[in-house]
């Protein structure tokens, strides 16, 4: 007899922020808000040196990354460079080291990729860009800033998004 396990569904928001974007000073972070039937987490990652682009992918691997098993994920970002690429639509000729990061934490999940526009008031997209910033401005994670994230989406169905 074959057992057959349904996999979580679980939902990902995420953002990557680099301040002061090709200057030496820049400083970059990616944060990742994770909903399991409308319980949020966050997480996030410090960057240093790192582009828009890079933190952008940075910030989908820290979500799939913090899974602890295989899981069925729909994962939203502002950025069309990680979901076209992602979808096989872009090629890959720049970031390789960080497109393996994102494959690697992909590998065991089933992903669906989608586009969400940034900066138009959704409340999920909104928590993980300020927390991306503020980590960035930080120069270091700060629980702080990630438990803000999560207060801020509160106790938001993440089966209603998308």
């Amino acid at each position: 007899m074959a057992v057959t396990t349904t996999l979580k569904q679980v939902t990902i928001f995420c953002d990557g922020s680099s301040l002061g974007n090709g200057q030496v000073s820049q400083r970059a972070a990616a944060v990742a808000l994770l909903g399991y039937k409308g319980h949020w987490q966050a997480f996030g990652e410090y960057l240093g040196r790192a582009t828009n682009q890079q933190a952008e992918i940075a910030a989908a691997a820290v979500g799939l990354e913090a899974l602890r098993q295989p899981c069925q994920v729909h994962v939203f970002t502002d950025s069309r460079y990680v979901v076209e690429t992602m979808n096989g639509r872009f090629r890959r000729k720049t970031n390789l080291p960080w497109w393996e990061r994102l494959d690697r934490a992909s590998r065991q999940h089933q992903v669906r990729w989608e586009w969400t526009r940034g900066h138009v008031g959704h409340l999920i997209q909104e928590a993980a860009d300020k927390a991306a910033r503020s980590i960035a401005a930080a120069g270091h994670v700060d629980e702080t800033i990630l438990r803000d994230a999560v207060d801020k989406v509160g106790a938001t169905d993440d089966t209603d998004i998308g």
